[in-house]
């Protein structure tokens, strides 16, 4: 936020409605799920915290690089609230009929866990868990209204519009366990995720209300901006004058491969990442650590290279020989450089999925550099 600037939201806790020692748990519950609902819209290193005053609750919400409050705003979006509701049909004197939806007192609150599952012959299943309250709630639900449906509904609307035998499966039996399913033909794999992703968007514990939104200036961004990229020049310059004296004309292309890679690696976060790319601390060390991994390439080259001179090889063998002997170690230890990017981007969030973002795009640009861009000048030039 101090570097990039951005917008900063504040939300207040109704907790009228929880009881004091639920306090705690129903007020993480809900900055998990606001979180959750901002990593979908892609805003990067958003911060979500809590603050409290007695037994007064808040949400601060920092989205760096959002400057349009609107545009903030729509990427929380109204947070859904999940209920559940009953089909009664009424009939009135001309003998005619009709079917209305009468909410029930179960809703997201009482939802402590959604997922998809399989069961015992690998089919998927839509799987949810409740806490003591709603047990009981589900229970008496379950128990008067077998072989009826029960329609889920989020926002008011049913949780698949198209679909009223999805958004309204049948009970089948009186449910007291707390642990319930949703299975049948029409519940894919697919299905049960976006039934697991809508119950946990919609399990909201207490309602929030948003009571402050401000746009934030980029304070520290004159003085620590520049900081930065000065410390980022310096140190790129270290790194090529440590090649040139290690390596001399061999550094010259290793150094001028690595000023490559830094101006392809800054073209891919500004124009290939959809909304743009905020590079924020974490983000940042990424990028180091790639740049590093980007020499420790040409390294290994050259020092396989420089064993060959010593083994009597002329230099073009040599070059040739250091890139085949050096690939299987640069390919295999970024294999596994990327792959734990990977997993650290789709399993955690915020800040650490920014540093495997940068990290991840950055080892493979390094290896495109090390090894295609520094080969071709080599090939160019080492014959004169």
């Amino acid at each position: 936020m101090d570097l990039a600037g951005g917008t900063s939201l504040v939300y207040d806790i109704d907790l009228s409605s929880v009881a004091p020692a639920d306090y705690s748990s129903v007020v993480n519950g809900l900055q998990d799920v606001l979180t959750k609902r901002i990593d979908l819209y892609g805003v990067s290193d958003a911060q979500v915290t809590v603050a409290q005053n007695n037994n007064n609750y808040q949400l601060l919400v920092d989205l760096p690089g959002v400057k349009n409050l609107s545009d903030a705003v729509n990427e929380i979006g109204q947070l859904p609230t999940l209920q559940f509701g009953l089909v009664q049909i009424a009939t009135s004197t001309t003998g005619s009929s009709t079917e209305n939806l009468a909410l029930t007192q179960l809703t997201g609150r009482y939802i402590t866990n959604a997922a998809l599952s399989f069961d015992q012959n690998n089919n998927p299943i839509f799987t949810f868990n409740l806490n003591d309250q709603g047990s009981q709630i589900f229970s008496q639900i379950t128990s008067n209204n077998i072989n009826k449906p029960l329609c889920i509904l989020v926002d008011g609307n049913l949780i698949f519009p198209g679909d009223t035998n999805m958004s309204c499966p049948i009970i089948n039996s009186a449910i007291t366990s707390g642990q319930a399913q949703i299975s049948g033909s029409g519940v894919t794999a697919t299905v049960a995720q976006q039934l697991a992703e809508r119950f946990n968007a919609g399990a909201l514990a207490a309602p929030i209300k948003l009571v402050s939104e401000e746009t934030v200036s980029a304070t520290a961004a004159d003085n620590a901006l520049h900081q930065i990229l000065v410390a980022g020049g310096i140190g790129t310059l270290a790194v090529i004058l440590f090649m040139l004296l290690s390596y001399g004309v061999l550094g010259l292309f290793a150094s001028c491969a690595l000023l490559i890679y830094t101006s392809l690696s800054l073209g891919l976060f500004k124009f290939l990442i959809p909304g743009g790319f905020t590079l924020t601390l974490a983000g940042i060390a990424g990028v180091i650590l790639s740049i590093g991994m980007a020499v420790d390439a040409n390294i290994l080259i050259f020092e396989r290279s420089k064993e060959e001179v010593k083994k009597g090889s002329n230099w073009h063998v040599a070059i040739e020989e250091g890139f085949r002997r050096a690939w299987p170690s640069i390919r295999d230890s970024n294999i596994s450089t990327i792959i734990t990017a990977t997993i650290l981007y789709f399993l955690t969030s915020s800040f650490v999925k920014g540093f495997a973002l940068t990290l991840g795009l950055g080892v493979i640009i390094s290896m495109f550099s090390a090894i295609f861009v520094t080969r071709a000048m080599l090939e160019v030039f080492m014959e004169k």
